[in-house]
């Protein structure tokens, strides 16, 4: 047996990072995650639920029936639930059921949606399923979800940018996105929402050609496929692809075995399937086309039926992390999650979160128990820890990255304080510096308090600072942690680099000059490089510079942010540096990132939904927690 993953079988010893890897970077495989193909219209409608194995081909076979004949339905599917969404019976219902995916049987009552109707489109990832569009029989714009562990009714999501029926999905697990479909005419627009808030849908970009009458679900985690289809003249063969990543327009990337439109689909990580559909007559055919590849699909087997307006589905699908299976969380340490708490202009409780390897805005995570504001941020992969708040008092709150969900006491300071710079490793924060008291002249602070993450208590007497100031900027390594720039009284801007050994205790040693005296300045770092960004130095600059965090010495020009920023705060991954928020009211809800191995300037990343500045931000992954 090989001792390495073996990606084209799952063969071979893998250690947990590497399944860690494979499941959050998208090429992870299971055999036996199976797709599912439900109803349609024979000439008349029918309840068949077929079923096939993703990873071979062959013929579909038999899985059970649903509660009603029904055609042109749509579905969603977790790792466990398939579950069927309206359609007519002929006539049009709003009735959902569903199946348990790796047993067969028949479907079972799930709950309405909010009234008849059908052309709709579903998109999940494994804890909610959205259902988008359709016909009632008037088209509409109407987005609505349920949480796919629980049977029970939709509940309102917002709206998509029109009305539209006919229309196709496909979904990352944080993103889905609806193709096409038809307004009257068919279109080519595409919108998307974050699966895991409420709210309206945004553009998202334009498709190659207008179309609609296709499949949903039709994705791996990062590529969606949008395959064949109707486009108001004729059926069509063309397979457009997708990126989910980020917004832009779909490509032409292959082409089915033959023009169709009212088909449906299931996938995993690597394949598309495209099965039945009207290319003029009905048809049976199952093709598949694998995601990297483009070209041409080829044929996989027959489902049972010739039949036109099924739904499938799949337990493996782009929203489930690409078909991981069994005992699994649904965060990862070290997946790229960023979060951003507190600060000003804001509630100053609620924290924001963001997924650092992927390009889009915040999206709300949960609250904090208290108010934070200049405060400082840390985590062990699994646990954020916030220290400092609004009234400069001792507290400290944590939160949990598993779920979305609010935070809870942690303990306390050991002196009350806020602007506070924060560095973690895997088992130990530090919140380093502050300020308290009352303008013009703050009481200032070169405390360094440490704690353990993964035991709530308070926090104990790490050492000293070289020099008392506050808003210093964080960041470092496993071994090291560097704080740089600051401020004292009377609005003294500081150029002093400073680093300590955390897994120790002691106070702090000179590391080195910043390229000038500067406040109010954001810092993030991966294992080996840390970068600060903006301040003051006393005018607002848009300067970023970088050390080497092995070593000691100045620091080096690493290139420009967006605009001058100042009071931002910083987070990364280990590729990907971040920085959140602004005093400028025009740009204070701006995230900005860079490619922190690189010298260049940042790039607009998306917004915060909490804007302000002064924020506290950590994530799963940053410099401390690598290597």
């Amino acid at each position: 047996m090989a001792n390495y993953p073996q990606l084209d079988d799952c063969s071979g010893v893998w250690t947990l990072k590497q399944v860690n890897d494979a499941v959050m970077g998208g090429y992870w495989r299971n055999h036996s995650s199976r797709g599912i193909f439900s109803g349609g219209d024979t000439g008349s409608a029918i309840n068949v639920i077929d079923f096939v194995t993703l990873a071979s081909a062959g013929n579909a076979s038999d899985f059970g029936d649903m509660t009603g004949t029904r055609k042109h339905q749509s579905a969603i599917s977790s790792h466990t639930r398939h579950i069927h969404l309206a359609g007519g019976t002929p006539s049009i219902t709003n009735v959902m059921d569903y199946v348990t995916i790796m047993t067969q049987g028949n479907a079972a009552d799930f709950g309405d949606i909010s009234a008849n109707t059908n052309f709709v489109t579903g998109a999940s990832n494994s804890i909610r399923g959205l259902r988008m569009g359709g016909a009632t029989p008037s088209v509409v714009n109407i987005i609505e979800y349920v949480t796919m562990a629980s049977v029970g009714n939709t509940t309102d999501f917002g709206n998509l940018t029109q009305s539209v029926q006919e229309p196709q999905s496909v979904v990352s697990p944080t993103r889905a996105i609806r193709c096409g479909g038809s307004t009257g005419s068919y279109v080519n627009t595409m919108d998307s929402v974050q699966i895991m808030t409420t709210g309206n849908a945004v553009d998202f970009g334009d498709l190659a050609y207008a179309v609609g009458t296709t499949g949903g679900n039709n994705s791996s985690s990062t590529i969606g496929f949008v395959s064949g289809g109707y486009d108001g003249s004729g059926y069509i063969n063309y397979i457009q692809k997708v990126e989910m990543t980020s917004q832009g327009n779909a490509i032409d990337f292959g082409d089915l075995t033959s023009a169709r439109g009212y088909t449906c689909n299931a996938s995993n990580s690597v394949r598309s399937l495209t099965a039945g559909g009207n290319t003029g007559s009905k048809v049976n055919t199952i093709d598949f086309a694998i995601f990297a590849n483009g070209g041409t699909a080829v044929d996989f087997g027959d489902i049972n039926n010739s039949v036109a307006g099924p739904s499938g589905g799949s337990n493996a699908h782009g929203g489930l992390n690409d078909g991981y299976q069994g005992t699994k969380p649904s965060h990862v340490s070290g997946a790229g999650r960023g979060f951003i708490g507190g600060g000003e202009y804001s509630p100053g409780q609620q924290v924001d979160m963001i997924h650092i390897p992927t390009l889009g805005n915040a999206i709300d995570f949960g609250d904090l128990p208290v108010q934070h504001y200049g405060t400082g941020a840390c985590s062990n992969g699994t646990r954020g820890v916030w220290g400092g708040n609004t009234n400069k008092a001792v507290n400290m709150s944590s939160l949990e990255f598993q779920s979305l969900g609010n935070g809870a006491d942690f303990g306390d300071l050991t002196v009350g304080r806020q602007r506070i710079g924060s560095h973690s490793s895997t088992t130990r924060g530090v919140f380093a510096g502050g300020q308290a008291g009352s303008a013009p002249n703050y009481d200032e602070y070169d405390t360094i308090d440490y704690i353990t993450i993964a035991s709530a208590g308070d926090a104990a007497d790490f050492g000293d600072l070289t020099v008392q100031r506050w808003f210093v900027a964080p960041g470092g390594s496993s071994t090291r942690g560097v704080f740089g720039s600051g401020v004292s009284n009377p609005a003294g801007y500081s150029n002093v680099i400073d680093y300590i050994t955390v897994a120790s205790t002691g106070d702090a040693t000179d590391f080195g000059d910043l390229l000038a005296a500067t406040g109010y300045t954001a810092g993030c770092s991966s294992s080996v490089r840390q970068v600060f960004g903006g301040g003051y130095t006393p005018s607002a600059v848009n300067v970023m510079q970088y050390v080497t965090i092995a070593s000691t010495g100045n620091a080096t020009d690493f290139g420009d942010l967006l605009d001058t920023t100042a009071y931002a705060t910083g987070t990364s991954n280990n590729t990907r540096g971040i920085f959140a928020g602004d005093l400028n009211p025009s740009s204070t809800n701006v995230i900005q990132y860079i490619t922190i191995a690189s010298t260049g300037n940042s790039a607009d990343f998306g917004d915060l939904s909490n804007a302000g500045h002064s924020h506290g931000t950590t994530s799963d992954s940053h410099g401390g927690l690598q290597g």
